[in-house]
């Protein structure tokens, strides 16, 4: 099975700048909006979330910009399980014209679940667990994402 498509927008003029890109802000805005389609999917949706007091922090991401993306274009996330524990979830967003395999942009986050109350961590409910399993069961076979692991820095001055 390939990346699930999570979230899919039309680029519209208030998120390009004066160069006709998309802005750098807005990559990741529709990258979270992917991420909240992904809750949805694994049954942690608003109603959820009020039921049972728990949600999605994100802990750390890295962006990726790869290829422009310009006005009006049709784009489309791919999103891919790395890994998850009990309370975590290792993610990876990559954004596509509708319809093609390029990657124009890269997103991997890291996230939390976490008990509202407190807040502090919490175990996944057993229901979402069992999505998130079936989802990488149906994901064993893509490969390892290109732009996952990495750390900014300036190489070492010789």
């Amino acid at each position: 099975m390939p990346a699930l498509t999570t979230y899919s927008t039309k680029i519209i003029p208030d998120w390009v700048d004066y160069n006709g890109h998309l802005r750098d802000a807005f990559y990741l805005l529709i990258f979270s909006y992917a991420t909240d389609a992904l809750m949805d999917r694994l049954g942690m949706d608003s109603n959820n979330r009020e039921a049972s007091g728990n949600s999605l922090f994100t802990l750390e991401l890295h962006l990726n910009y790869l290829h422009e993306v310009k006005l009006d274009a049709d784009v489309e996330v791919h999103t891919q399980i790395i890994a998850h524990d009990s309370k975590r979830l290792h993610l990876y967003h990559s954004l596509h014209l509708v319809g093609d395999d390029k990657e124009l942009a890269g997103n991997e986050q890291m996230l939390l679940h976490v008990d509202l109350a407190g807040p502090r961590s919490a175990p996944f409910s057993e229901e979402t667990l069992g999505k998130l399993q079936a989802i990488v069961a149906q994901q064993t076979d893509l490969p390892t994402p290109d732009y996952i692991g990495r750390v900014i820095a300036l190489p070492p001055k010789k």
